[in-house]
């Protein structure tokens, strides 16, 4: 097939769950398709990283457009704009009108099978009178995020922004999802959310996927048996909200018991609270950006999931359950996920029960090293990238069927 694949960054570095799961996606497809990678590039990737799209894109056309950084006089200037459009803040950032007009110049030059709309946010520079097959890759149903940071906004203000932001997402992304001839969501949940909220049906879930040979213990580093772990982008909203959570509910319970405890933070562009807080407290190490994440991993004892907001991809629960890690999240943390409580994993979602679970394992070797094996054997079993991208071929192959009717 060739495919069209629109985005609003280059992946390079490829530093958080949504870049990794559509670089290992691409990688697989091209080696049977033929990819052509239109993108937006905000100036933040690294220098090469338009070289390094041969990776996985046969070609990649980069459109200039810079965005504001967060907490910028530019950001709040913009916030300050978006209360009078339409469209929410996170999608109105990313209109471009060269992005529209390149994607109507090479739809009409080349005989693209399928244009694929990588997230929501490229949707909204698609040309509405594309005669080509489409697909949306929803690795989030937005608005239900955008909902939850309503529901845990704390104060006035920011509550009444959050609910603003999700009515604007939810009646775009209903809109917009409406347009496509079919949608590739990354669970059952999320399809059947958008076959209820939204009222369609060329919907179909597909699994996360996972590079299992290198996400896999090492054996070279040595186990801190009081050390948690969490990893992921900090500046993605959802797992700000999960570490506040948990350094200010969780973490004190579980420091009654195991003194000793320590919390090791992965992940780009920590919060400047967080920051802050490692300052003050040894036992909790923020680490930003780092160029591999497994050596963290392996050194905890715990992995955490603390999300109160998320949705998606949940790739680092994945990437843990890979690398053996005995794990506690909340339940919607591991939304969707085949993962039952007990079995790979710990589900709760007060913070004396979260902090109760984490004490277990952290005592408890036994258990730890029993639900650390079987969520390595059901990812090893079930998740590989191959079939992912398989399944993912399947639905290009729907959505060019539904363009024909």
């Amino acid at each position: 097939m060739k495919i069209l694949w629109l985005k609003t960054e280059l992946l390079h570095p490829i530093d958080k769950g949504g870049k990794i799961r559509t670089y290992q996606m691409l990688k697989e497809l091209k080696k049977n398709n033929r990819i052509t990678y239109l993108t937006l590039d905000d100036g933040t990737a690294e220098i090469d990283a338009l070289a390094k799209a041969s990776e996985y894109a046969h070609e990649t056309i980069a459109v200039s457009h810079p965005t504001a950084a967060k907490f910028s006089a530019k950001f709040y200037f913009e916030i300050a704009n978006n209360l009078v459009s339409k469209l929410p803040y996170a999608l109105q950032k990313y209109v471009s009108a060269e992005m529209r007009e390149t994607t109507e110049k090479l739809t009409a030059r080349e005989n693209f099978d399928v244009v694929v709309c990588d997230f929501l946010t490229p949707a909204v520079n698609l040309p509405a009178d594309l005669n080509t097959a489409t697909l949306l890759f929803q690795h989030n149903v937005e608005a239900m995020i955008w909902r939850r940071h309503f529901e845990v906004a704390a104060g006035a203000p920011k509550k009444a922004f959050m609910k603003m932001q999700w009515r604007r997402m939810f009646d775009y992304e209903k809109e917009a999802c409406r347009r496509f001839d079919w949608i590739a969501a990354v669970s059952k949940e999320d399809a059947d959310a958008m076959r209820s909220e939204y009222g369609i049906e060329n919907v179909s879930d597909i699994p996360t996927g996972v590079d299992t040979e290198f996400f896999a213990p090492g054996g070279n580093v040595e186990k801190d048996e009081y050390n948690v772990v969490f990893t992921g982008s900090m500046d993605w909203l959802p797992n700000e909200d999960a570490i506040q959570w948990f350094t200010e509910e969780i973490l004190p319970l579980i420091r009654r018991q195991i003194p000793q405890v320590s919390l090791t933070v992965v992940g780009r562009n920590p919060f400047p609270s967080l920051i802050e807080l490692s300052k003050k407290d040894e036992s909790i190490i923020v680490t930003g950006r780092v160029p591999d994440v497994r050596p963290f991993m392996e050194k905890a004892s715990v992995y955490i999931v603390p999300i109160r907001i998320g949705g998606g991809t949940r790739l680092k629960i994945y990437e843990a359950m890979a690398m053996e890690l005995p794990m506690v999240s909340t339940t919607v943390g591991a939304e969707g996920l085949p993962v039952a409580d007990g079995e790979e994993i710990l589900l709760r979602d007060t913070p004396q029960e979260f902090a109760e679970a984490v004490v277990k394992l952290l005592k408890d070797r036994n258990l730890a090293k029993k639900i650390g094996g079987r969520a390595a054997q059901t990812v090893r079993e079930k998740f590989g990238w191959r079939r992912v991208a398989d399944d993912f071929t399947r639905l290009c192959e729907k959505a060019v069927e539904s363009n024909k009717r």
